[in-house]
């Protein structure tokens, strides 16, 4: 399902202080609530109250659909060998303490797509049996560089070539392989032939987007279609997250992301017979299309390209430019239709900045109408 790469990094750690690099920060709900320490502690006593019966507990990086997916398959190899487990989310934000852990009854700790912030797995390892980290961002690759020695019972594997998601189906499917080997079990897998075929597709492309590729057909109607998924991933407040996971299909993701992005493409369209020329720069930069989009400053960016496409096609340079009121301000987003037009360069002349083919930034009235033309098209 996913292809292997000798770069795992597998280091010893004991410094302390180290910082987390940052995270994205999603409004969701708190994820050291009271829901999931009940979880955490009912899973504790369980183990406590059964010996025996090895217990494993996976902490998940949220809201990161590589995380959720490697938590999916963590779960179907101990629910496949009937094991105790819990998956729970583990979020930068309020995220769990070491302190909530008051038992070494568990284990093997799975860290998810993260190995927690600051010193949080070396001092997980000393209250649990067994610490087991995957991540695949370089940050974390450089954070571990910096470290020392670390538990005997802290595993890390961080790999940049491979997503999490991928390196923790492939730990689990060998893992499975050799139980069912050892225990002469029938031929048991992580995944039945038509999961395996849909779940490979869809986490090959979350793993082109972690890993920053981009270079997948249709990545971009992936990315806009998976994004309602992101609510769901919260394994506390919503039970069903790892059958609904099984349940996604790229091509019905694509399809969903192209019907989004038409739909806003044609409302666009419908704006651009108001369109004008504009003197970028007071000519400075010279002439390009433009249009006042108040009230619909969310289709900026597809006004802006298809702006852009007219302006090249009207003998002006190829840049749209979409203005519109924010917060008492007037903004000016500018996108380029030309690899070669760098649109950053005129905002940055005007304190914003951004990319060559896509930027912004705030302009005063007075200097805007300078800008316009009195010709409307």
């Amino acid at each position: 399902m996913c292809r292997s790469f000798p770069c795992v990094i597998r280091r010893e750690l004991t410094a302390i202080g180290a910082q987390a690099p940052p995270h994205q920060h999603h409004h969701h709900r708190s994820f050291r609530s009271r829901a999931a320490l009940e979880a955490l502690q009912s899973h504790i006593r369980s183990a406590l109250a059964d010996p025996p019966q090895p217990h494993h507990l996976a902490l998940y990086n949220y809201p990161s659909f590589s995380g959720a997916f490697a938590a999916l398959f963590a779960h179907l190899f101990h629910s496949r060998l009937r094991l105790p487990f819990l998956a729970l989310p583990f979020s930068s934000v309020d995220s769990f303490r070491v302190e909530d852990f008051q038992s070494q009854c568990i284990n093997t700790c799975y860290l998810l797509d993260h190995i927690g912030p600051g010193s949080f797995a070396s001092e997980l390892a000393q209250r649990v049996q067994r610490v087991v980290a995957f991540d695949h961002r370089k940050s974390t690759a450089l954070r571990i560089s910096q470290l020392g020695q670390c538990p005997e019972n802290l595993e890390l594997h961080i790999d940049t070539m491979k997503s999490s998601a991928c390196a923790v189906y492939d730990h689990f499917s060998e893992s499975l392989v050799e139980k069912n080997s050892s225990l002469l079990m029938e031929n048991v897998e992580l995944l039945d032939s038509e999961e395996r075929e849909r779940v490979a597709v869809v986490v090959k492309y979350i793993e082109n987007m972690d890993l920053l590729r981009w270079d997948l057909p249709d990545i971009e109607a992936f990315n806009i279609g998976l994004k309602d998924e992101r609510s769901k991933l919260n394994s506390v407040v919503n039970p069903h997250v790892f059958e609904q996971l099984l349940e996604l299909d790229s091509t019905n993701l694509i399809a969903k992301g192209k019907a989004y992005t038409g739909m806003r493409e044609d409302a666009a369209k419908k704006l651009l017979d108001k369109a004008f020329k504009i003197r970028l720069g007071r000519g400075l930069y010279g002439e390009c299309l433009a249009i006042r989009a108040d009230g619909n400053s969310n289709l900026s960016h597809e006004i802006g390209v298809e702006l852009a496409k007219r302006s090249a096609a009207a003998g002006l340079r190829p840049i749209g430019a979409v203005v519109f009121m924010q917060r008492r301000n007037l903004k000016m987003c500018l996108r380029s239709s030309n690899s070669t037009v760098d649109t950053s360069l005129i905002a940055k002349t005007y304190g914003g900045g951004g990319t060559s083919k896509s930027s912004s930034f705030i302009i005063r009235m007075d200097e805007y109408n300078l800008w316009t033309s009195e010709t409307s098209l």
